[in-house]
């Protein structure tokens, strides 16, 4: 009688350590597949005096420079147009892009001929984009990786500009003796300028990007704590369980009811209380200045996705009674949570929280208030992937319940208190 209780504790509390301690205890160590955008505009320039031109192509070395340093088995690097890549990144299907912009070799042949001829020079410069839409720990890595990768890339390029400068000036008449100064060589072995900018920054009141998150997760807790409130009032009032308040106890007689039709009544309270409360928090929402675009596409995917957790946890529930409640907390909550991708991105945790994510509903649902609250409710950026899983989770609590439920009428499993003497 009270081992039970100890071995079931134990086991729930170490695949809870388990899961939640994975999840963030060594991001970085986890990265896998990370996707991130290189661009390369740079249409080459001819470079030289007269009769010894040469054509380079300083951002074809570059790209090619940051492919060698960006490692692989981490990085998934996308090389893209710079039309993809800003639908990649409207998307949300990439966290950041670094783009070579078209007058690149252009502007790093100024900078070698004035470190011969005096002029005004400005440095070339690499864009890092980072998508703050993903959120604040995918941007985070998104900047740690180009500044990794940069100062490889701008020493690679500086050595070949230096090389060029001084071949110059010893093609000059009596350049066999000059040699650059100690500023331009400073200069020309850092050439390249790195500028991090925010790629369609948010607007306040998203908490750096972690609104979108706590509302899926809100949604999914009254799924999750929906369904096991319903279960156990509608029960206590149908008199299949007893009602305690405190000193206060009742036990009415079992009500003459199917077990199918049991189910239809709480599904039916579920639906209302869904509605409801996807409305309640819309509001609370506004009331506390987050910004809402789409607020009808937010109150339906809201209600939506509060009934396909719920139906489905009371559908566990009318399956396997009491132990439903492990059930839909180790499904919808334990598991969910860490798999979600809502704070860390998947790419950032263990494989197995990536294979998790294929079903979990907690991601579906992330993906979808993500893509409501930071990508104009996009059925690319993850809307119509959460649509499509929340729906075929409705679909499988509503057939598991009906299932279940008609065949124990069908046996004759009534259900009814069972007194001993």
């Amino acid at each position: 009688m009270t081992l039970a209780p100890v071995i079931v504790l134990t086991l729930l509390t170490t695949l809870l350590g388990t899961m939640y301690l994975a999840y963030v205890v060594d991001p970085e160590e986890n990265l896998h597949d990370f996707p991130i955008a290189l661009v390369n505009q740079d249409v080459g320039d001819t470079l030289g005096a007269p009769g010894q031109e040469q054509r380079v192509d300083f951002g074809k070395q570059v790209a090619d420079g940051i492919e060698r340093s960006v490692p692989k088995d981490e990085i998934d690097l996308r090389v893209l147009g710079i039309s993809e890549a800003e639908r990649q990144m409207q998307s949300g299907k990439v966290y950041g892009a670094i783009i070579i912009p078209s007058d690149f070799s252009k502007r790093l042949g100024i900078l070698g001929v004035a470190s011969v001829v005096p002029g005004d020079i400005e440095r070339p410069i690499i864009t890092l984009q980072t998508n703050p839409r993903t959120g604040a720990f995918a941007t985070s890595i998104v900047g740690r990786v180009g500044a990794q990768v940069f100062p490889q890339v701008n020493d690679e390029v500086g050595k070949q500009l230096t090389d060029q400068v001084r071949a110059q000036l010893r093609a000059q008449p009596g350049g066999s003796t000059t040699e650059p100064t100690g500023a331009t060589v400073l200069t020309l072995r850092s050439p390249i300028q790195l500028v991090v900018e925010e790629y369609r920054p948010l607007p306040s009141g998203t908490g750096e990007g972690l609104t979108a998150f706590f509302y899926a997760l809100l949604l999914l807790l009254v799924g999750v704590i929906g369904s096991m409130t319903i279960h156990t009032m509608v029960d206590a009032a149908l008199g299949f369980v007893p009602t305690e308040y405190g000193p206060w106890f009742v036990h009415y007689p079992p009500t003459p009811i199917s077990r199918f039709t049991t189910l239809l009544v709480k599904w039916g309270v579920l639906v209302v209380v869904a509605n409801i409360v996807s409305g309640i928090f819309m509001l609370i929402a506004h009331l506390l200045g987050m910004p809402i675009e789409n607020p009808l596409a937010l109150f339906l995917y809201g209600a939506f996705a509060i009934i396909a957790v719920g139906i489905t946890g009371l559908s566990i529930l009318a399956a396997i009674g009491s132990a439903g409640l492990l059930v839909n907390l180790i499904l919808f909550v334990i598991l969910g949570l860490p798999s979600s991708g809502g704070t860390v991105p998947i790419e950032a945790t263990p494989k197995y929280f990536g294979w998790l994510a294929n079903f979990e509903p907690m991601h579906q649902v992330f993906l979808g208030i993500r893509a409501i609250f930071y990508f104009d409710a996009d059925f690319e950026a993850g809307l119509g992937r959460a649509v499509t899983m929340t729906g075929l989770g409705l679909a499988v609590g509503l057939v598991l319940g009906a299932t279940i439920s008609r065949y124990y009428d069908a046996k004759g499993l009534q259900r009814g208190s069972t007194v001993h003497a």
